[in-house]
């Protein structure tokens, strides 16, 4: 269902932190579900895998879910699939300008992974690797010995977890995707689109964090969005549900971080006549500050101050 525009100015400008403690016990109960579904599949599959596209805040909704778990007395792992990308060489999948294609399933080892999900719902361990991103390689040694206990929960998480290579050979798992689906809109236009939010999240986050500047996020997005059509979007009614992660308050709050970054796409950008619409569009929000946010509300992701650490 989209946002209605009116509505959310009227509660930022009313009580910003009533507005957002209410969004996120919604978010909350998203998460109680989540796990409710877990366990009534634990019978048939340890392995819980959550897939979404780019800014969807898989990582912080994977940390939550598992906190909701071990809560209810379950012990959880987490298995990042970025661990499993293949060592770049001559055979590794290129986008069509020569560059080397990280939004491809190519790049993972799907054969490694299928054998690890089979050990892992057999009860046996596994060696889960260790990927180095800044030499585009596999370490020699392994990140950590994983076994599951009877009654302990794997949560894997990437952008790939629901592509048939994978649920082809594992069809028990509980399958989840995450993203930003709900657009805001003004007397029936869409004034915000959902993946405006999702880009937005990620500006942020890679420039406040990665070291990226807005320019080259950009540069990216493009691909980003190609590869989500072709490798992530095709899988998603895989999922045994479907998870909106989008916030009603999201752009008044992104808004105050985000607002300077988007108002000058350089020229020559793909899809820049597009990304050109977000600086203005901001304009039509109230504003609320950062500091309304919760600590473990899942924007602390993207703009910092959050319980959770991430790598």
């Amino acid at each position: 269902m989209p946002y209605d525009l009116n509505e959310i100015n009227e509660r930022a400008r009313r009580d910003p932190a009533a507005f957002i403690r209410e969004c996120d016990a919604d978010y909350d109960a998203k998460i109680r579900h989540a796990a409710d579904m877990i366990l009534e599949n634990r019978a048939n599959s340890p392995v819980v895998r959550i897939s979404g596209p780019s800014g969807s805040g898989k990582t912080t909704t994977s940390k939550k879910i598992e906190e909701e778990l071990n809560n209810r007395g379950i012990t959880t792992h987490a298995l990042a699939m970025d661990s499993y990308f293949r060592t770049v060489d001559e055979n590794s999948p290129r986008t069509p300008d020569g560059k080397l294609d990280l939004e491809s399933p190519r790049c993972l080892d799907m054969d490694l992974l299928n054998e690890h999900f089979d050990r892992l719902e057999h009860g046996l361990p596994i060696d889960v690797p260790k990927y180095v991103f800044s030499e585009q390689r596999r370490a020699d040694e392994p990140s950590e010995h994983l076994v599951l206990g009877k009654n302990d929960i794997v949560v894997a998480e990437g952008i790939h977890a629901l592509n048939d290579m994978l649920t082809d050979s594992h069809p028990n798992a509980l399958k989840l995707y995450i993203s930003a689906r709900s657009n805001v809109e003004r007397d029936g236009e869409i004034v915000f689109k959902a993946t405006w939010m999702r880009l937005v999240r990620r500006v942020v986050r890679d420039y406040k964090f990665r070291g990226a500047s807005p320019e080259y996020t950009f540069s990216l997005w493009a691909n980003v969005r190609r590869g989500e059509k072709n490798n992530i979007s095709p899988f998603k009614d895989k999922a045994n549900w479907k998870f909106d992660s989008s916030f009603p308050y999201e752009v008044s709050v992104m808004k105050s971080v985000a607002e300077t970054m988007f108002c000058h796409v350089p020229d020559g950008t793909p899809r820049c006549e597009e990304l050109r619409h977000i600086c203005p569009a901001f304009d039509l929000f109230e504003a609320i500050d950062t500091s309304y946010l919760l600590k473990d509300s899942l924007l602390t992701e993207f703009v910092g101050g959050g319980k959770y650490k991430y790598d």
